[in-house]
């Protein structure tokens, strides 16, 4: 059975670091603790002082002073892991903690994962090749040598770099290596500790080298794990939940986060806030639980992305520059079906294609694999057919060789409708306003995510209401626009209500609008 050496980095609140290392080792599990040399000698001691008869804790040897970016995280970590080597030798992995991390599961389900899974879990992705790095310096935190500490002696360190840049003073990677990054919250088998100790013992050139790099924590351990270990028997993701904002900075999660956090499939979870105590309270009784039961849906980052995404607001809605001479053409007329339910707004495109044979193509916006015809390149990528749009239906225009065509778009582009209603040509929205029942909503969030199979009630009615907000909101968004040829197709009116509707939208005859208004189950499910 596994048995867990938790290498735990920490620098403040002692009766947290108390409470977590009382907890863990309950189970069996050991813990090394490196407490930063920068933090309070008093602190420390009252750590030292409660845990000092646990035989399963241990304190890194030597305390160094941690700054963020430094060689120094590495160090300590080294420091923890080297105790633990030696402290337990009965303990088959090693799991990098911080302070703020929790477990999200008992520990019974904890060790039957690690027992079932033969492999190391730490994320290493190619350097220069994977885009885990969003914006700032790449190669320069490599080939540059970093003595101090950026955010201590600022400009020091851009005066240092400044200068080696100035003078070329790049230098080598070392040339066995292949440099990987990625999270520094890793879980290590023993064998593979053991392999990397030996390895930087007899390779100084390389402990060298990353002790002059930046931020070196996430790519010492993600590199020589690469080297080290065959591909195979390493899964390239981290076991503790963390997500950043949009600002780089950890998610922090509170009490209502419980339920959220059990259905995540990870091990731990990082950052727990001091202040949830109830959290706090109910991870620490789950982690001595037995027999507990958990269903994974990992709906975690889709669904913060989701709601944080709500608190913005604001599009940018001018023409781009090289559209700015385009047009569609003066006599040219684009019809745009508007829904949120797309196979009701497919099924209103196909009755009107029957009905008055003008051409209608749907979400080519929104869906990647909607059927359009060649069209030289522009139309392969969602990507390619928003930034190019207006010379996109230019095309389509050409291709039927017609002057009316109908386009389907979800209300969530309001930037297209926008752009399209301020083109020299004749605009005209048709918006199809449906019901949502609870179970429609339900089938919504997991489709795009924000839910899975397993997602408690609890929280599905928390998000349900903020869906349905969310998309009343999309709709006065487009009424608030104002748009000059704006109808309305309403699951909610009544049948000649409809009907005016969708003459004024197709500009055809009331016989020919209530052929499509009156069609069977038109706005089911």
């Amino acid at each position: 059975m596994a048995k867990i050496a938790y290498i735990l980095l920490c620098h403040k609140d002692p009766a947290a670091i108390i409470r977590q290392a009382e907890r863990l080792t309950a189970a069996g599990d050991y813990m090394a603790i490196h407490f930063d040399a920068s933090a309070s000698a008093d602190a420390f001691a009252e750590i030292a002082k409660a845990l000092k008869d646990n035989p399963n804790v241990a304190f890194a040897r030597k305390r160094v002073r941690c700054g963020w970016g430094e060689w120094s995280l590495v160090q300590a970590t080294l420091n923890a892991v080297e105790t633990a080597v030696e402290a337990f030798p009965r303990a088959t992995h090693f799991y990098m903690l911080s302070g703020d991390c929790m477990a999200i599961k008992s520990a019974e389900y904890i060790h039957q994962f690690l027992d079932d899974n033969d492999a190391d879990f730490i994320e290493s992705f190619d350097y220069f090749e994977s885009d885990w790095i969003k914006t700032g310096w790449k190669e320069e935190r490599l080939v540059y040598r970093h003595f101090v500490n950026e955010r201590t002696h600022k400009k020091l360190f851009y005066a240092l770099f400044k200068a080696q840049e100035r003078l070329g003073l790049t230098r080598d990677i070392p040339a066995d290596l292949q440099v990987m990054i990625g999270s520094q919250w890793w879980c290590l088998r023993r064998r593979t500790i053991e392999w990397l100790l030996a390895f930087i013992k007899k390779r100084r050139d390389i402990v060298r080298f990353f002790r002059t790099t930046w931020i070196p924590d996430e790519t010492f351990f993600q590199t020589l794990v690469r080297h080290l270990v065959p591909e195979s028997e390493i899964r390239g993701r981290t076991l503790t939940f963390l997500m950043f904002t949009d600002y780089g900075m950890p998610v922090t999660f509170y009490n209502d986060h419980y339920d959220l956090l059990l259905s995540q499939d990870y091990l731990f979870a990082r950052k727990i806030s001091a202040e949830a105590k109830d959290l706090r309270r109910r991870l620490g009784l789950l982690y001595s639980a037995q027999g507990a039961q958990f269903q994974i849906s990992n709906e975690g980052p889709s669904l913060f992305k989701f709601l944080s995404g709500r608190g913005r607001v604001g599009r940018r809605f001018a023409t781009r520059f090289w559209e700015t001479e385009s047009t569609l053409g003066r006599e040219r007329e684009l019809l745009i079906v508007v829904c949120k339910k797309w196979h009701v707004a497919k099924r209103v495109l196909e009755r009107i294609r029957q009905v008055t044979n003008v051409p209608a193509i749907e979400y080519i916006f929104n869906e990647e694999d909607a059927p359009l015809p060649d069209l030289g390149g522009i139309q392969k990528s969602l990507g390619k057919r928003t930034r190019h749009r207006r010379a996109l239906m230019r095309m389509l225009f050409d291709y039927f060789e017609t002057d009316r065509l109908i386009v389907c778009m979800d209300p969530s582009n309001l930037d297209l409708l926008n752009d399209f209603a301020s083109d020299r040509s004749v605009t005209r929205i048709l918006e199809i306003e449906c019901q949502f029942s609870d179970d429609y909503l339900i089938g919504h969030a997991m489709r795009v995510g924000l839910a899975g199979e397993h997602t408690s009630n609890e929280t599905l009615t928390r998000l349900l209401p903020t869906i349905r907000n969310d998309m009343v909101h999309e709709s006065d968004l487009i009424r608030d626009a104002q748009f000059e040829n704006h109808n309305r197709l309403r699951e909610t009116s009544s049948e000649a209500d409809n009907i005016a509707a969708l003459g004024q939208f197709l500009a055809i005859p009331d016989d020919k609008s209530r052929e499509i208004a009156t069609t069977d189950h038109l706005f089911a499910d």
